[in-house]
Order: structure tokens, then C-alpha cells, then sequence
């Protein structure tokens, strides 16, 4: 057959390419246009090869074998099949496993069935070479590609280069058109920013129907200790401020005067200018990271109300036909970032509830989520890739980028609910 065939091993070509640009191989220093990246190879091979492409097989690792969202955008593309062996961490560094495996049955697979006249091989390492000269006993022309090398030496198995038929370097300029590198130079000062994600939802305004919630109840709370303190002054129970144990009138944390019931004002300042947190009282609780910022201690208001309480989860509002077309979008056009993935999460819920009043129900808890709805928000953005591979957890980090994404969505939907009836 009159066709040519590109195995990519992306471990190196995406691995050289950062060390090309960004001067180490981890492939977390630079990003990928993996269209842009997959037509020039297409186009490349045609050229080199003057044979049109059958189709480009993208050899790479991933945890458990199970595709992060670079290989569900690559594997929807056109002429482009991915194949994944396991990647797995010892003595604290990612290795992959099987991957040299499956490119060399794929390899004499397609030179043993005749159906290739070409091979454009990008890889550097030796453990291809029997499949290389296999390939070529059955009358396969084997074109091997390197990246440019970031010291000006090979960065190929020596043996690889002596038994290709042609050799070919993708340099810097080839590289650049899809690949390029991150800035990350905020990391290397003394005391790094904080992550974005994580600033962006420590410093997002409350919304509004959150903060007029508690005022309402700040203001009920006052009102019900002065009538306590009017009927029963000389008590002495009654001249006793509320504790942090939970007394009746323990709604949140002690104010800096001393009483026991915090008032607008008081609430008010627990935030700085802007609308930014400020520190928190040293006796406040910082509940499990669904929750963002300090919020009140336990025994006031903090119990999830029934009407958030029996909210429906997004499997509830969805219907078989929906669950598919969700899962087409997930592959060709989510991309992964776990800020993304919390807002298409939102979108969606808001989009079939039989009520809209339950967003307007869901927004005065924020910043907490309702724990089954929490739930179900982790384990879709688990499908994505978003663990870190540690006991099959969603790093501390995305589960705040993720949760912020979500309360984005609520909060621009619950104000333009709003906006009609303040008009």
C-alpha cells in the first residue's frame, strides 16, 4: 500500500520539546496545540514521504491507563488513534510502562499486513530498534524524526539513527508553531503568589441574597438576646455571654467586645476593603475545603435548611439521551481546567431544574455546597484526569479551582434572576 503511517511516542517528543523551550523535560513547563501540533506532522509526512497519511498513532502514558483530557481531544481528531500504557510513579518520578511495547507490535503489525509503504517514526529510544528492522525486512521505508536537542547533541539512540532509511530533525521553528512554553517565572520568587484559582475564590464577593441572609439572622440573634438580657437581668445566667460551646445565642464567632451575639456591623467586618476576607477571628471555624473563607461556629444557622436539603443532584435531572450528549461534549469540546469544569458542571444543573427558584435556594449557602451535590461535582471532574494520583484524590488545589468555577456559574445566574425584580 502506497500509504504512510506516523508512530508518535509523545513522552518524547512533547518531552524534548520542553527541554528544548523550557530547558527541563517535564511537559508541565509547556503548553500544546495538540491541533495545530497533529496537522503539521499530517503534513510533514505527506512531504517527506509524497505518500498520503493513513493515519497518525499517539503512544503515550497515563495513570491506571485511563485518558486525561489531552488524549479525549486527541483521539475524536481525524486519522488519529491513541494508544496508552500505564504511567507510574517510583522513588517520586512518573514513568511509563508498555508504551515501547505497543509501538513496536504496531509497528511489525502494519509492516507484517502490508499496509504502509512508509513509517515515520518519532522517538528516541532504542528499545524500537527490533521492530525497526523488522519493519524493514518486509519492505517498509523507515523515516525516523528527532526533535532538536536542547545542547546541540543527539537525543536518539545511536543505533536508532544507523538503521533508519531517512532522518529527519523537527527544530525549533518546526516545534514553536504548536508547542511553546509557560511563564513561570512568578515560581522562582522568594514567596510565591498564590495559585490564581485559589485567589480568585478567597477574594470572590459573597453574593448578595448570602449577605442579606445573614445579616437576618445577626439581627434576629441581637434582637433575641436584649429581650433575654430586658426579662431577666439580675440572672446570672442571663448576664452570661453566649459561649463557643453553643449557647443560645452562639451564632458565630465572639466579637472583639465580648458579646456573645454578633451584630451587622460585626459581620460587616469580617471582611476588608473590597470585599476581600479579612483574617479570621482567632476562634473561628475553618470548616472541609467545600466551604470558602471562615464561617460561623456550630450551633447557630450552619445547618443545611430543608429547602437547600432536598435539591435535586444532577443525575436526578437527567435523562438517559442527556447523559450521552453530555458525555460527546465532555470528549470533543470540555477541556478539562478544573475552573471550567465546575462552571459546565453548574450550567448544566441550573439548566434542568423544574425550578428556578432553587438556584436563588442554593445561592444563600454559599460558600458551602450541599454535600450530595458536592459530591456528584467531584466525581465528574474525576472523569477529566483531576486526581493526583494519591490514593485517588482531586489535589486541594483543583477541588478550589472546581468549586469556584461552580459558584461562579450560580452567582452570575442568581443575580441576573435578581436584576428584573430590583428594576
Amino acid at each position: 500500500m502506497d500509504r504512510c503511517v506516523v508512530l508518535v511516542d509523545a513522552g518524547y517528543l512533547l518531552g524534548a520539546a520542553a527541554s528544548l523551550l523550557a530547558g527541563e523535560p517535564a511537559r508541565s513547563r509547556i503548553t500544546v496545540d495538540h491541533a495545530a501540533l497533529i496537522q503539521g506532522l499530517r503534513e510533514r509526512a505527506e512531504a517527506d514521504t509524497e505518500q498520503p497519511l493513513l493515519r497518525i498513532y499517539w503512544f503515550d502514558g497515563a495513570p491506571d491507563r485511563v485518558p486525561q483530557p489531552e488524549h479525549r481531544r486527541l483521539r475524536v481528531m481525524p486519522r488519529v488513534t491513541v494508544r496508552l500504557g500505564a504511567l507510574t510513579r517510583s522513588d517520586g518520578r512518573w514513568a511509563q510502562k508498555g508504551v515501547d511495547a505497543a509501538m513496536h507490535a504496531e509497528l511489525t503489525e502494519l509492516a507484517r499486513n502490508r499496509a504502509c509503504s512508509d513509517v515515520v517514526l518519532v522517538t528516541g529510544d532504542g528499545d524500537l530498534l527490533p521492530g525497526l528492522m523488522s519493519a524493514k525486512e518486509h519492505g517498509v521505508a523507515v523515516h525516523l524524526w528527532a526533535v532538536q536537542a536542547a545542547d546541540g547533541d543527539y537525543n536518539q539512540s545511536e543505533d536508532l539513527v544507523a538503521e533508519a532509511d531517512e532522518r529527519r530533525v523537527l527544530d525549533r521553528a518546526w516545534i514553536t508553531r504548536a508547542v511553546r512554553a509557560k511563564d513561570l517565572s512568578g515560581l522562582c520568587a522568594p514567596s510565591p503568589a498564590p495559585r490564581p484559582e485559589i485567589a480568585a475564590i478567597l477574594s470572590a464577593p459573597l453574593p448578595e441574597s448570602a449577605l442579606a441572609a445573614s445579616a437576618e439572622r445577626a439581627a434576629e440573634a441581637a434582637a433575641a438576646a436584649a429581650a433575654s438580657l430586658h426579662n431577666g437581668a439580675s440572672s446570672p445566667e442571663a448576664s452570661t455571654p453566649a459561649t463557643d460551646e453553643g449557647g443560645p445565642a452562639s451564632a458565630g464567632p465572639a466579637p472583639a467586645g465580648g458579646k456573645g451575639v454578633p451584630t451587622p456591623k460585626d459581620l460587616a467586618g469580617l471582611r476588608g476593603p473590597g470585599g476581600h476576607p479579612a483574617p479570621p477571628a482567632t476562634n473561628a471555624t475553618l470548616r472541609w475545603s467545600s466551604d470558602k473563607g471562615w464561617i460561623e461556629r456550630p450551633g447557630g444557622a450552619l445547618g443545611e435548611p430543608p429547602e437547600t436539603a432536598s435539591l435535586p443532584t444532577l443525575a436526578q435531572l437527567t435523562s438517559a439521551e442527556q447523559r450521552w450528549a453530555d458525555r460527546e461534549e465532555d470528549i470533543t469540546t470540555v477541556g478539562g481546567d478544573p475552573f471550567e469544569v465546575g462552571q459546565v458542571f453548574a450550567r448544566r444543573w441550573m439548566e434542568r431544574l423544574p425550578e428556578q427558584s432553587h438556584v436563588q435556594k442554593l445561592s444563600v449557602m454559599y460558600p458551602r455546597i450541599p454535600h450530595r451535590i458536592d459530591g456528584e461535582l467531584l466525581r465528574y471532574a474525576a472523569r477529566f484526569g483531576l486526581l493526583a494520583h494519591k490514593d485517588d484524590q482531586i489535589d486541594e488545589h483543583d477541588r478550589y479551582a472546581i468549586r469556584a468555577g461552580f459558584w461562579r456559574e450560580i452567582d452570575v445566574r442568581a443575580a441576573a434572576e435578581r436584576a428584573p425584580a430590583g428594576e
